[in-house]
């Protein structure tokens, strides 16, 4: 079985005060390995998730370099102009990172 293809693991949301995602503490594909961690903020995940980059929730194993423990992907939902974050099977009506730790 091929492992799955990421290109970025998302350990960690910070929120404003409105609710919207403001910026995700991720770790970036580098070719075979990953980054240490880096900080992207909404307009740039927004710019990823539209050009196909693939964002998955999850943490990563220690000791263990680039082996991580994986979830489900971020998604990017256009509802009426607005566009909303979510993992999982969340309805797109505010954005909610489930399984993601609150920073």
């Amino acid at each position: 079985m091929a492992k799955q293809k990421y290109d970025a693991v998302v350990e960690a949301v910070h929120y404003k005060p409105d609710g919207k995602v403001a910026w995700v503490r991720t770790y970036q594909r580098r070719g075979p390995t990953f980054s240490d961690i880096v900080i992207v903020n909404r307009q740039k995940l927004i710019k990823d998730l539209e050009s196909g980059k693939v964002y998955r929730v999850g943490r990563r194993i220690p000791n263990m370099g680039g082996t991580f423990e994986v979830h489900e992907p971020l998604q990017l939902i256009k509802d009426d102009g607005k566009e909303v974050l979510v993992t999982g099977d969340t309805k797109p009506d505010r954005e909610r990172l489930l399984g993601v730790p609150v920073i």
